[in-house]
């Protein structure tokens, strides 16, 4: 079997596990917070939230200790991108026309711009710092303590749902105990493969690290919240859709660029400073304005595609 197609196959396996085993951790993490007495929503805005990013941390963790700090940022840009781009696009596409509320916009689209500009000014001279990484990471502070004074659920309100009509266990059980510990282990083995083989790809194919990261691991990363919002579309329930995408695009700008740097500084490339960044603006801007009044329209999510797909074809001639 040629080095590519095996590198490849290492590539889609090892992410594949890196998310679903990142699911598995948040739901035995989940079940342990209830069991220890932590209410429903507190679970929801940090275990849950944090839960969703784990696949980008992970890998940017493993990145930074290969010295391959370039997928960090170019996993943040192109998942960012696709959220917008393409997660909302189909969503509205699905829907016919994606319905906003605006209690949601107002506390989460002022956190979404900050975030993405606060990214943009910190990675703007080609380096991201510790003292700019200890600052996003009390933006993520900033962040839960907001989600929790405002009762507002940002990532996952159906599993506040689920949750309220359980009764709460009383006691952890080795099952859950086996299951944080085994999803663990084997999101180190998908987070470590990952970032091998995108380094693998990267050699062989020629292709700067940061693009594999900003398109294909991007958007293998997305999946889970592409997945959530088109139930959330299907359902009527476009809040859960919005809340789940735009908490996910804070995470990654804050968050996942912060914990990974404080391992190292993470440099940023070229082609992510001029091309990569400002498609992530435009990206929020653009959904700032098509959302003032309060829906997303099925040709304004044909429009968001197209964006999308113009970004992965250009994303490889700016390589």
């Amino acid at each position: 079997m040629p080095p590519l197609v095996i590198w490849i196959i290492v590539f889609v396996a090892s992410l594949y596990i890196l998310i679903r085993a990142s699911e598995y951790f948040t739901e035995a993490a989940e079940h342990i917070g209830l069991a220890y007495g932590i209410s429903d929503f507190i679970v929801g805005v940090t275990i849950v939230a944090v839960g969703t990013s784990l696949p980008e941390i992970v890998s940017s963790l493993f990145a930074v200790a290969r010295n391959s700090s370039e997928i960090v940022i170019g996993n943040v840009i192109g998942s960012n991108i696709a959220n917008i781009f393409l997660v909302f696009g189909i969503a509205a596409v699905v829907s016919k026309k994606l319905k906003i509320k605006y209690e949601l916009l107002h506390i989460d689209l002022p956190l979404l711009m900050g975030s993405a500009l606060f990214l943009a000014i910190t990675i703007w001279d080609g380096t991201f710092t510790l003292f700019e990484a200890l600052l996003a990471l009390v933006g993520v502070v900033i962040y839960l303590l907001h989600a929790v004074s405002e009762r507002k659920r940002r990532i996952d309100i159906e599993v506040k749902k689920e949750l309220l009509l359980k009764e709460k266990p009383k006691k952890v059980g080795t099952k859950t105990l086996l299951t944080l510990i085994i999803s663990g282990l084997l999101m180190y083995i998908g987070g470590r493969y990952t970032i091998e083989a995108v380094i693998g790809l990267s050699m062989m194919l020629n292709i700067g690290k940061e693009v594999i990261a900003a398109s294909a691991v991007a958007f293998g990363t997305s999946l889970p919240e592409l997945a959530v919002t088109i139930t959330a579309a299907r359902k009527g329930k476009p809040e859960i859709a919005v809340g789940n995408v735009l908490g996910s695009n804070v995470f990654n700008a804050l968050a996942v660029m912060g914990i990974p740097t404080l391992i190292s500084t993470i440099t940023i490339p070229q082609s992510i400073i001029f091309f990569g960044l400002p498609m992530m603006l435009i990206a929020t801007l653009l959904f700032f304005f098509m959302t003032q009044d309060k829906e997303i329209t099925l040709w304004e999510g044909w429009l968001l595609i197209i964006f999308y797909v113009f970004f992965i074809g250009k994303l490889f001639n700016v390589s």
